[in-house]
C-alpha cells in the first residue's frame, strides 16, 4: 500500500448513492468543502469488525465528535449504495453517513485498495480513519499491514482521542427489565431525563430468568449497568444520578 499523506487532499470522485427510488450523486467537494468530516473505511458492509465494532462506536461518540467541531461522520466501503443503505437500516447508526464507494475510485485514489481474493471479496478497502478539513487530510490512521483485518488505530475512540483529548464519553448503559414493571419504567424515565442512551433488555425477549440471576445473583428488576458495573435497581439508580450531577 502506498497512502495518501497527511496534508494532501482527498481524492476527486462522485459517490453514485440511492436515496429512496432516486439515484444521486455525491461528490467529494459536497462532503468535505468548508466542512471538518471524521471519515472512517473498512473491508465491507455486514462483516464481523464493521458491524460489531467499528460502526456502533462511531455512532455512540458521534455526539461527543459534534461538540468538538466534526460537521459529519462518513463511513465508506467498497459496496454499492443498494447494500450500504441496508446495511445503515440494519445498523440503526443514523449519526454517520453512509457512502458507498462501490467502483472503488476513493479508496484507489487513497492509495488504500487491496486484494481480498482469499476470502472471495476482490478489491476492497484497508481499514482507516481520517480526519478531513476542508478536503486536506489532517490527520490519517491506517491499520498496520499484517495477515488478516487488523483493528488497532481506526477506531473511533482514538480519532476522538486526537481530536478532543479531554472529551466526555457517554457511558455505555444497559438495563434489564420486565414488561408492566412501573420500577422499571422509572429507571428508563431517568435516564431519558438525564440525555443517557442505554440499551434495553426485556425479559422473555431477549433474557430468561436464568440469564438474569446469573449476571447480577438475584431475580429483581430493573437491574442497570454501567461501564461494566452493576449500579442496581430504580432507587440505586437515583443515587447514582444524583452523585454524577453533584461531581
Amino acid at each position: 500500500m502506498d497512502p495518501l499523506k497527511e496534508g494532501q487532499r482527498v481524492p476527486d470522485v462522485v459517490f453514485h448513492t440511492r436515496r429512496g427510488h432516486e439515484w444521486v450523486d455525491v461528490s467529494t467537494d459536497d462532503i468535505f468543502k468548508g466542512r471538518t468530516v471524521a471519515v472512517f473505511s473498512l473491508p465491507g458492509a455486514f462483516t464481523p469488525t464493521c458491524s460489531s465494532s467499528h460502526v456502533p462506536r462511531f455512532h455512540q461518540l458521534a455526539p461527543a465528535f459534534k461538540a468538538a467541531g466534526v460537521d459529519e461522520i462518513v463511513c465508506i466501503s467498497v459496496n454499492d449504495a443498494f447494500v450500504m443503505n441496508e446495511w445503515a437500516a440494519d445498523q440503526k447508526a443514523d449519526n454517520i453517513t453512509f457512502i458507498p464507494d462501490g467502483n472503488a475510485e476513493f479508496t484507489a485514489g487513497m492509495g488504500l485498495l487491496v486484494d481480498k481474493d482469499d476470502l472471495g471479496f476482490g478489491k476492497r478497502s484497508w481499514r482507516y480513519s481520517m480526519l478531513v478539513k476542508d478536503g486536506v487530510i489532517d490527520k490519517l490512521f491506517v491499520e498496520p499491514e499484517q495477515p488478516g483485518d487488523p483493528f488497532e488505530v481506526s477506531d473511533a475512540d482514538t480519532m476522538l482521542a486526537y481530536i478532543a483529548p479531554e472529551a466526555v464519553k457517554p457511558p455505555d448503559v444497559t438495563v434489564f427489565t420486565r414488561k408492566g414493571c412501573p420500577f422499571c419504567a422509572k429507571a428508563k424515565g431517568m435516564l431519558h431525563d438525564e440525555g443517557i442512551e442505554f440499551e434495553e433488555l426485556e425479559l422473555n425477549r431477549d433474557y430468561t430468568d436464568r440469564t438474569l440471576r446469573a449476571v447480577t445473583g438475584g431475580d429483581m428488576v430493573p437491574q442497570v449497568f454501567v461501564n461494566g458495573e452493576r449500579v442496581g435497581g430504580s432507587t440505586e439508580l437515583e443515587a447514582w444520578l444524583d452523585a454524577r450531577d453533584a461531581a
